[in-house]
């Protein structure tokens, strides 16, 4: 089996609802996603996968939707205000952990066609989030 990661770094905003710690307060991170890619074969190259189309693909799409914009649960009363005001915001349906957001990742690279095992999202130099798919 091999396996590469690749690291990605990107600032975002969130808050949380229903918590009772400082979370619950706008705030920003800058976080650093972690992505694992397995298989049992290399391509003709010699590569599992090229690390230019991680960049192209993934790195990209959390540079366009994630990167300097406020990650919200979509019931977030935030969410009008900060629209209202032209804030740049990105909703998810869940409460927008760092294990939610991991699993984001994980769904965005499962959809362009990677073969990924895990995403681990640190949300801090000391909080990191794993993300991967129970294999039955």
């Amino acid at each position: 089996m091999f396996e590469v990661s690749s690291e990605i770094q990107f600032c975002y905003g969130h808050r949380l609802l229903n918590y009772s710690g400082k979370c619950r307060h706008l705030h920003g991170h800058n976080g650093k996603a972690i992505i694992t890619l397995a298989g049992e074969s290399l391509d003709e190259r010699g590569m599992l996968v090229d690390f230019g189309d991680l960049k192209r693909t993934v790195s990209q799409w959390i540079d366009d939707h994630l990167d300097h914009r406020m990650v919200l649960c979509e019931r977030d009363p935030m969410v009008k205000i900060l629209r209202d005001a032209g804030e740049p915001l990105y909703l998810i349906p869940e409460n927008p952990t760092a294990e939610n957001i991991a699993k984001l990742i994980y769904e965005k690279t499962v959809e362009v066609g990677l073969p990924v095992i895990q995403v681990g999202l640190w949300e801090t130099a000391k909080n990191y989030a794993v993300y991967r798919e129970r294999k039955v």
